[in-house]
């Protein structure tokens, strides 16, 4: 029975690194349509955004077998607990990757700051791909620590379209500023992927700073 619960266990905890992963995918391929007007981009999101929601759903029926069936306690019961906002998180992820997609190329004076936001959120999402699979506590604090590179970046963003420089107008101000909140949306979730995994490998969990936010 023990053998069997820890396949389980992998399996599950397989299944969250994928959504991980596949965040990371959804980050690199919304950003190509933002800097780089790929519109092919869009539709690749939506179908990876597709495998993430069937994953979600495998997720919360492996973790609810596993509570019913086997009664985890301890590391075991925090990984199963765990997995519930683990798969959620990765699932929004996927979501707010969606959404920078389908709103097509950015201005051209925002783009080198999009190409830098996209590239760190795919890096905050392949760390916590790294944290989940390896039950790794390190890791994840590693992710809490390269955020601050993702709230740096959207502040400096904010800056470039409040100011009278700006040439693109209002409404592409507002666009700029909505897709700036995506990506650090994007951040948070993978941060709460972070705290989570510290929650399972040690049974505690981090305060959130919110000088950060």
């Amino acid at each position: 029975m023990r053998t069997a619960f820890i396949a389980q266990i992998d399996r599950l905890t397989a299944d969250l690194g994928q959504m991980c992963a596949l965040a990371a995918v959804t980050a690199a391929d919304a950003t190509a349509a933002v800097v780089d007007a790929d519109f092919e981009a869009a539709p690749r999101v939506r179908a990876t955004l597709h495998r993430l929601d069937q994953l979600n759903r495998r997720i919360d029926r492996s973790a609810f077998a596993l509570l019913a069936l086997h009664a985890p306690v301890a590391h075991d019961l925090r990984v199963v607990m765990s997995a519930f906002s683990i798969a959620a998180n990765a699932d929004r992820m996927g979501a707010l990757a969606a959404n920078i997609a389908k709103t097509g190329p950015a201005p051209e004076s925002a783009r080198d700051l999009f190409a830098q936001m996209g590239s760190q959120a795919v890096s905050l999402a392949e760390t916590a791909h790294r944290a989940v699979l390896g039950d790794d506590a390190a890791e994840a604090e590693r992710l809490l620590r390269d955020d601050a590179l993702m709230n740096d970046l959207h502040r400096e963003l904010l800056t470039t379209v409040l100011t009278d420089r700006w040439p693109h107008g209002v409404q592409a101000a507002s666009d700029v500023a909505l897709l700036g909140r995506f990506y650090e949306r994007f951040a948070d979730n993978a941060v709460e992927i972070a705290r989570k995994v510290i929650f399972q490998a040690r049974g505690e969990t981090p305060q959130a700073d919110p000088s950060l936010h």
